[in-house]
């Protein structure tokens, strides 16, 4: 049996290959392998920023419910077999390794790319564990991505902002009509993005595939009361809600889960008021406004862009810190850069800058230049520098890269890690 860091290091081993966006080579694997994607229901979820906990709610709520099921995500914060979850619990090591190792077996693959691999392999994994319903994230974009070959029975469209324009184009409008991709003929798509520009693009994309919109702030909405949440879906009404996750923001991605979860209950998916409650707030999402207790306390947020950063600002505005509050930021080269520090003008005392070990990492000098701040020679130094700074009674906020949150939180919490991977 291959070790799992043997595995890995084979896995790994083709972030040479790059991204490869387009749909022929994985619907080619899928077909090979007896079409594993077939054998699931989804829901399939796009978006920029709030993915990852519309869907860690919508999966939580289902469990609760007394479904099988399954999730995917990516990039792993900590470890890769976080990126393929059944009912809440990622894969084994050894299940991985197996996966990874029959696979790479397999002679009659096309020369397939990391993420492909790990979306044919979550597929296989979710086939064989019998799910009966799988929460499948998009990896990057939605038309062109690998995990679009499935036909869900909702899809979930996020929050939309400015990322990867290299890629999915230089406006608004462009990005939400790669995300809007992920819409297929006659299937419902719970629409959480906001903007003339980007609801256009949407709904351009839903005529022509006579996809059925539910949008925000029109076919439900969020409202919060002191700490407690209510939702409406169309005449359905939800008071007294409690979140998992922290945040105000959660509001519009617990009601989009909602709605969801709404259109899955016209598919035969039957979820009660009581699982609603209780999955809500059990849903966790580590990394996202996670809290580590101590001296100081460190705040985990994987803010990676502008809008994810001004977020996250407004989220410690909220609060009072009885010592200083210092900013550990690194992030990577593609990003707004000037935006994201801005975010925290007048909301942090100190700033240190620091590198995740990720070949397009931007360097700390160049944005210590952006805004003033110490240079780390390391993220452990960075750490050491930041802890120093803060004081015993301070927080040390760590945000600007998922990349930056896995090597810190790796050190501050004391867990495994695997290698980080960009893709």
């Amino acid at each position: 049996m291959t070790r799992y860091p043997e595995a890995l290091r084979w896995l790994y081993g083709l972030e040479s290959r790059g991204i490869k966006l387009g749909l022929d080579r994985i619907a080619e694997a899928a077909e090979i392998r007896g079409h594993p994607e077939r054998a699931s229901r989804y829901v399939h979820v796009a978006g920029t920023n709030g993915k990852g906990s519309v869907a860690a709610m919508v999966e939580s709520v289902l469990r609760a419910a007394g479904y099988r099921t399954g999730q995917f995500a990516s990039p792993h914060l900590q470890r890769y077999v976080e990126r393929v979850r059944i009912d809440g619990r990622p894969i084994s090591e050894r299940e991985a390794a197996n996966r990874i190792e029959e696979l790479r077996a397999d002679t009659r693959l096309p020369p397939l790319s990391f993420f492909e691999y790990t979306t044919l392999l979550a597929f296989e994994a979710f086939r064989d564990a019998c799910c009966d319903i799988v929460v499948l994230e998009v990896g990057l974009g939605g038309r062109l991505d690998s995990t679009n070959i499935v036909t869900p029975e909702a899809s979930v469209i996020t929050n939309i902002s400015l990322e990867h324009q290299r890629i999915l184009g230089d406006t608004l409008a462009k990005i939400a009509r790669e995300k809007a991709g992920v819409l297929k003929p006659g299937v419902p798509c719970i629409v959480g993005a906001r903007g003339t520009s980007v609801r256009r693009a949407i709904s351009a994309r839903a005529s022509a595939v006579h996809a059925p919109l539910r949008r925000i702030d029109h076919d439900f909405e969020s409202e919060w009361h002191d700490r407690s949440l209510s939702v409406r879906v169309g005449d359905r009404q939800w008071t007294g809600l409690r979140l998992g996750l922290r945040g105000d923001y959660q509001g519009d991605n617990a009601a989009c889960a909602l709605a969801t979860l709404v259109e899955l209950g016209e598919c035969g998916f039957d979820v009660s008021n009581e699982h609603i409650r209780t999955g809500l707030k059990r849903a966790k999402w580590p990394g996202r406004l996670e809290w580590h207790s101590g001296h100081p306390a460190f705040l985990f947020d994987a803010a990676h862009n502008a809008t994810g950063c001004e977020t996250l600002a407004r989220y410690l505005d909220e609060r009072e810190f009885p010592g200083r509050v210092v900013l550990l930021f690194g992030a990577m080269r593609d990003k707004d850069h000037r935006r994201m520090l801005a975010a925290f003008d007048g909301r942090v005392d100190r700033r240190i800058y620091t590198a995740p070990e990720i070949d397009r990492s931007e360097p700390p000098a160049r944005l210590a230049k952006l805004r003033d701040g110490t240079v780390a020679r390391s993220v452990r130094d960075a750490v050491a520098r930041a802890k120093r700074a803060a004081g015993p009674n301070g927080l040390v906020v760590t945000a600007g890269s998922i990349f930056l949150v896995s090597e810190v939180r790796a050190l501050v919490k004391n867990v495994r890690s695997d290698p980080p991977i960009a893709l």
